[in-house]
């Protein structure tokens, strides 16, 4: 095997006799990277991302064992923790097993093969993480793309509108660091999943700002605890789902900082959203954003400003005839049957499945053409 391919183990001790040992019984079969402290672990990991174990002392000055895993946990999920320590004292196990969740705890002085089966095990349990991760990724997120998909024929507006928070969702996410998102991904994808339950003709006065009766309110109001119970059969979706109650609730406590993150950015982007749909410019849509300060982190904000400002005006639009969209395009504004039924919202992107339902439309029924983002295909 390539040495490239080898995990990574990053060693942390303040005592460097220490981390030159460790590195000594493990580099004949991982990639070993040493630290002096935990300040300086910090920064390594920042250079050269997440490795597939830390093993850490505990007692270090500046920044202990227990603090730095705390910050690997957050920082990097998936890497396993295993922390030495020559104190094996209560209240540092506690400190590191609740707010490091550790993955083992090892009392110094560690024989060679006790330690390196702890990290063998931990290298495993990386290496099942990941494969959960990346089956999460590509199958559940793909399965909700295809259930979004399904949907959008059915109820046009609220899953027209859910490919467009998506896209936002995403984008600004990777604006800001964290590309390959999925549980963002996946909230955003059903923001909108509570509106089953609704009637098309309500969701479409929500989506526009209209009046609602009492009796609209109520049922309006009954949408999020409709998705709740609906994604809370759906295994391995908890991140997901508690996205999706935080977005709706800026004082949640949201304890994991991923997941407030993701709150914030779905929150942000679905208000963005609901701005545009009603007619506000980009401008006019951030100022409104920027009158609810309590809501909205203000450096997300500045970023998703920064995102969308640019690109305004700058996208390539084209007429189309209908017959001739392409899958990726973009329709900029709404499309409706010749008798004003609403088949699509504006800002919904063109997938397979609709181009499927537009093909059992008769000749007249569809407006001829559309305005569209994205390059049409040749002779359009």
């Amino acid at each position: 095997m390539n040495r490239d391919d080898l995990p990574t183990i990053l060693c942390v001790d303040d005592e460097p006799r220490v981390v030159d040992g460790l590195a000594v019984h493990l580099r004949r079969d991982y990639q070993v990277v040493t630290a002096n402290g935990g300040q300086s672990a910090l920064q390594i990991l920042k250079e050269k991302g997440a490795p597939a174990v830390v093993v850490s002392d505990m007692r270090m000055p500046g920044m202990d064992g227990a603090a730095l895993l705390k910050q690997v946990k957050h920082l990097y999920p998936e890497t396993t923790r295993i922390l030495l320590t020559g104190e094996p004292g209560r209240d540092a196990a506690i400190a590191a097993i609740n707010d490091g969740q550790i993955f083992r705890f090892l009392v110094k002085p560690c024989p060679p093969d006790k330690l390196r089966s702890a990290i063998d095990a931990g290298v495993t349990h990386h290496r099942l993480q990941v494969a959960e991760r990346v089956l999460l990724q590509e199958t559940l997120v793909g399965c909700i793309k295809a259930l979004v998909d399904i949907l959008a024929i059915t109820n046009p507006v609220a899953f027209g509108r859910a490919t467009r928070v998506q896209r936002l969702a995403t984008d600004l996410a990777a604006a800001i660091g964290n590309k390959g998102f999925w549980q963002l991904e996946a909230a955003a994808m059903l923001s909108q999943i509570g509106y089953v339950s609704l009637p098309v003709e309500l969701v479409e006065k929500l989506y526009y700002a209209k009046h609602l009766t009492p009796e609209e309110r109520t049922l309006a109001d009954g949408a999020p605890s409709v998705a709740q119970k609906l994604l809370g059969r759906i295994p391995r979706l908890e991140p997901v789902m508690e996205i999706l109650a935080a977005s709706q609730n800026a004082k949640a406590n949201v304890p994991d900082p991923l997941l407030k993150l993701g709150a914030g950015i779905l929150r942000l982007v679905l208000e963005y959203d609901a701005h545009i749909a009603r007619g506000l410019p980009v401008g006019g849509a951030i100022s409104a954003i920027r009158e609810h300060k309590v809501r909205h982190d203000s450096a997300l904000v500045v970023s998703l400003e920064g995102m969308v400002g640019p690109a305004v005006g700058t996208e390539l639009v084209s007429e189309v005839s209908v017959g001739r969209v392409t899958p990726g395009m973009v329709f900029i504004d709404d499309l409706r049957t010749s008798v004003g039924t609403l088949l699509v919202p504006k800002g919904f992107e063109v997938t397979e499945t609709f181009l499927e339902r537009m093909r059992n439309f008769g000749p007249g029924i569809l407006q001829e053409r559309v305005r569209v983002t994205g390059a049409p295909k040749h002779g359009s």
